[in-house]
């Protein structure tokens, strides 16, 4: 199949969200047009969303509910499952989960710190973010994906604005931010950083926030420094992973994550992304599209190493997996590499 044939697959998709993000990140229609509003409610409603937000508890004879963070079910996981799918903004029936998870990544203890050099970790109550070496030791992942979902599903402006001055607080001198405990630990990690810096930019273009910007800009430079996926000291992948593709990555890395938020931040034609365009390119199947070559999830009924999704994200393996490709896609287009005519089809 040629380009133009996979973006027409992509529009036959079943589901519903591969058809609004073909619409809007592929074929750049207006998001706010009555016809896309009317599939974000096909998206609101579709098998996939009900399955997400279903109830679930532990398996167990408590049957505790599960918690905001349990992997890949809890409700931070889901919310950012649905911010990506398109899931309609202002939904009243979100609210509660949101402000349930806001709830924790906003708790007290995440606006006390100290000095993890010459402290021992507070317990109970008095528990705080650690700084060693000048430098806060958190997870910001964490505050960076509610600060995201928040934002695309809200409006939560107050709660938002407190979490997107948690991530400024937190960010390391290279512009990133990194949970690691190690003191010798100076560099900042990509998982801990991808979703802070895109969420930080969706942030500060919703509420014209610079110093939101500002961080996000600063946080590009971790990956631009290291075109996506190369180490800055001799010019080696820095993990095999990050060098394949997945679909989710919950909190993970792979460089086709790095360049959805190079084409959301407007970054792709920095020349220091060359090159993950040019692997990205070289994964492009015989026959059309792009595989997931691996997943971080497992499915019920499969021994769970990584964390049980409730959905299936598409063909893993060989074969084209819609999520990767019209991700691949918007991609190519954000950086001139791809150009679909008014019509929806596109030549190589």
């Amino acid at each position: 199949m040629s380009r133009g044939d996979v973006v027409a697959h992509l529009l036959r998709s079943r589901e519903p969200s591969i058809r609004w993000k073909a619409r809007v990140h592929v074929l750049g229609e207006d998001a706010d047009s009555g016809s896309l509003r009317r599939l974000q409610g096909e998206i609101r409603t579709s098998r996939r969303t009900r399955v997400l937000l279903r109830e679930r508890t532990r398996s167990g004879p408590r049957k505790a509910p599960l918690g905001v963070y349990w992997k890949w079910t809890g409700d931070h996981w889901v919310l950012a499952h649905l911010a990506d799918l398109g899931y309609p903004a202002g939904d009243p029936s979100l609210r509660p989960r949101i402000q349930r998870a806001l709830d924790v990544w906003l708790a007290p203890n995440y606006f006390r710190e100290y000095d993890a050099a010459v402290q021992k970790r507070p317990t109970g109550a008095s528990w705080g973010v650690p700084r060693l070496e000048g430098r806060y030791r958190r997870c910001a992942s964490q505050q960076g994906n509610a600060l995201w979902y928040a934002t695309a599903l809200g409006p939560f402006p107050e709660e938002c604005g407190r979490l997107a001055e948690r991530l400024v607080h937190w960010q390391w001198p290279d512009g990133g931010w990194n949970c690691d405990p190690n003191p010798s630990a100076d560099t900042s990690s990509f998982g801990e950083t991808l979703i802070p810096m895109m969420a930080l930019h969706a942030y500060g273009t919703a509420h014209r926030n610079v110093d939101a910007l500002e961080a996000a800009r600063r946080a590009a430079e971790v990956f631009l420094r290291r075109r996506l996926y190369r180490r800055v000291t001799n010019g080696k992948v820095i993990h095999w992973e990050f060098a394949r593709l997945h679909y989710p990555l919950y909190w993970h890395y792979d460089f086709l994550g790095g360049l959805k938020a190079m084409a959301e931040m407007g970054a792709l034609h920095d020349p220091r992304c060359t090159e993950a365009l040019d692997l990205l390119e070289s994964k492009e199947l015989p026959g059309g599209g792009w595989p997931a070559e691996g997943r971080y999830y497992d499915l019920p009924g499969e021994r769970a190493r990584r964390g049980t999704d409730s959905v299936l994200w598409g063909r893993n393996g060989p074969g084209l997996n819609e999520w990767v490709t019209v991700d691949a896609l918007a991609v190519l287009r954000a950086a001139g590499r791809f150009a679909p005519d008014a019509g929806g089809s596109a030549g190589r």
